[in-house]
């Protein structure tokens, strides 16, 4: 039998990648529970956290108010805190022994990397309803243009995936719930606030510049702030962001690729 070409095989890997995905919105559709639960998420920061410090003086921009600023950086939050944590499924997979039927299906772990990464954006999107329903309300000036709000969408996927994947990595190393929950619980905090969510890089001190500059949450708020906000700006340009997000997120995958076997010795 002749090799199958190069579109035969890349369209099995989508393929691969449509089915672990697939597998992963079905479990979402018979539990929403979490996922409408961190939707709420958002509603706190914006409407508790955001109304205060919208008070303190330096933290909003010359051209906006603090909570047009902080939104776009609610939003990457979210989607953080909830990517972060999607590799605890994996070790809960193990334990039940999915995970071991995966491993020997002819899919390569790459496409079960992927897969998992796209269903994780599905995650970011109800978060980004809940954020942009709030904005609303709160007379955040959006913009509502089909490129602005795709482009957002894109943002979304892209981050999530990144977050998700670097949380199997975690999962793969740790290989115990328990251990998990506490890495992940240590890491998420030091990378929301070494980024700029939450108030301009421009009055961080020094080495906290440094540390938000190599921070990859900082170009996807960048990124966002552009996109979802009627007279955003981007600090870095929005191909700058999209190419770090792109760049750290393929790197994740690879990783997580090479150390999936591990999760099952």
């Amino acid at each position: 039998m002749a090799n199958p070409t190069w579109f035969t095989r890349v369209s099995n890997f989508l393929t691969q990648i449509q089915a672990v995905s697939d597998t992963e919105f079905r479990k979402l559709r018979r539990d929403p529970s979490e996922v409408l639960t961190r939707a709420f998420q958002p509603a706190i920061w914006l409407l508790l956290f955001g109304e205060v410090m919208a008070n303190v003086r330096g933290l909003a921009t010359s051209s906006s108010s603090y909570l047009d600023f902080l939104a776009p950086g609610i939003l990457a939050q979210s989607v953080l805190f909830s990517a972060i944590f999607f590799g605890i499924s994996i070790i809960w997979e193990r334990d039940l022994g999915v995970l071991h039927r995966q491993m020997v299906s002819p899919a390569p772990r790459s496409a079960l990397v992927l897969g998992k990464a796209l269903a994780s954006g599905f995650r970011g999107l109800t978060q980004a309803t809940m954020v942009y329903l709030l904005a609303l309300i709160l007379g955040i000036h959006l913009a509502l243009e089909p490129f602005s709000i795709l482009g957002v969408v894109a943002f979304i996927w892209i981050g999530s995936a990144l977050f998700s994947t670097f949380s199997l990595i975690i999962a793969c190393l740790v290989k115990t719930r328990d251990r998990f929950m506490g890495i992940g619980q240590l890491l998420t905090m030091p990378i929301f606030f070494a980024s700029n969510a939450i108030y301009p890089i421009e009055i961080m001190p020094t080495w906290l510049r440094a540390l938000s500059s190599a921070n990859p949450l900082t170009y996807e708020v960048d990124g966002l702030r552009a996109l979802m906000l009627a007279d955003g700006i981007t600090k870095y340009g929005l191909a700058t962001d999209f190419a770090v997000l792109f760049a750290a997120t393929s790197i994740c995958v690879v990783i997580a690729a090479r150390l999936y076997p591990r999760l099952t010795e």
